[in-house]
């Protein structure tokens, strides 16, 4: 079995957990993933929605929520790799970033937007970074800046492709001519750039393959195209392990491909959702916003469609027809729900 090398970190199997929406991936997901060989990884976005005081105090149960799911994540698979997700895009993303650290996190992983500032961050502790890039343009961007800036580079490469779910790292005319991005040749242009600067920092930089990856087969495409593994949300969504309401769970079940569209966050930002009375009435209307949650830098709820933290929330909690289900292209391929290992056993069959 090929394992994936992050520095001195190894995953007996080359498979990264995506951190998914709010709630979805937290200590039960995670753990379940690395005790199954993979890296296990909490989604950064409102972990605490649950905490008793998040309405009231909404940073300080994140943060407080973020360092017990990683203690816990890390106590349930000891000898495991447990990852964190943070949105760039999300606020007060340095806070977040230095209490994953503190609490003993192994990796972070972030996109929607480049980070920038993460390796300065991150400075003096042990944990590796790994931006989320689409494009080689984008991997040179911010691989240049870490190395001028703060004289490092990356531990690892997300290359998420147009398939994937949650926020994507296209505009929407693209997603929609989905079949004129060519992501294996955009793939290892970025494994070029990879190398490039492996070699200056003396070190291997694993670039691993997301976005639509579903079946043993998908694997080892990628393996076989120069990938030191996979990342893969969908199916982890359909595990009884995963954190979310089984409410949530069945909607992937019960998906048929007409049921996946694509989405524009309040961000502004392309996504990709199951169609439910949710979509169909902020479509039409605006709802009525109560409150700010203040969760990500661009959004303004005074022009805002709709509150994205309150329908991602209605999602973990299975409020199915109030809630945003983001999802892989892949989801309606789910026909029932799965256990961590069965995902893990299937996603390496072919390696």
């Amino acid at each position: 079995m090929k394992s994936l090398k992050i520095g001195d970190l190894v995953a007996k199997v080359p498979v990264i957990q995506g951190g998914m929406g709010v709630g979805i991936s937290r200590s039960s997901l995670a753990s379940a993933v690395a005790r199954a060989g993979g890296v296990g990884v909490i989604s950064g976005v409102h972990v605490g929605y649950d905490e008793e005081d998040f309405e009231k105090n909404t940073l300080n149960a994140n943060l407080r929520a973020l360092k017990k799911h990683i203690i816990k994540a890390k106590e349930n698979a000891p000898g495991g790799i447990i990852g964190v997700n943070f949105m760039v895009a999300m606020n007060n993303y340095e806070q977040h970033v230095k209490e994953a650290i503190s609490a003993g996190v192994d990796l972070i992983i972030s996109g929607a937007g480049l980070p920038t500032k993460l390796p300065s961050i991150v400075k003096g502790s042990k944990v590796k970074i790994a931006p989320i890039i689409s494009t080689s343009k984008a991997a040179g961007v911010i691989l240049k800046m870490w190395d001028r800036k703060e004289k490092m580079t990356a531990d690892l490469i997300v290359v998420e492709g147009p398939k994937a779910g949650g926020h994507l790292g296209y505009n929407k005319e693209e997603l929609q001519n989905i079949d004129s991005i060519d992501y294996d040749k955009e793939f290892l242009e970025i494994l070029k750039v990879a190398k490039d600067y492996g070699e200056k920092y003396n070190k291997e930089i694993p670039v691993v393959a997301a976005g639509g990856i579903f079946t043993g087969d998908d694997v080892l495409k990628y393996i076989n195209l120069g990938a030191s593994g996979v990342q893969v949300g969908t199916k982890f969504v359909a595990t009884h392990e995963c954190d979310a309401s089984l409410n949530f769970k069945n909607t992937y079940v019960n998906s048929d491909e007409n049921d996946i569209n694509l989405v524009i966050s309040p961000v502004g930002m392309p996504g990709r959702a199951i169609h439910n009375k949710f979509i169909e009435r902020v479509s039409t209307s605006r709802p009525k916003i109560t409150k700010c949650y203040d969760c990500l830098i661009p959004c303004n709820p005074k022009d805002t469609p709709y509150c994205i933290s309150e329908a991602l929330i209605n999602a973990v909690k299975g409020d199915i027809d109030n809630a945003l289900l983001f999802c892989g292209e892949n989801a309606y391929k789910v026909d029932r729900l799965y256990s961590v290992d069965e995902v893990i056993d299937e996603l390496t069959s072919k390696l």
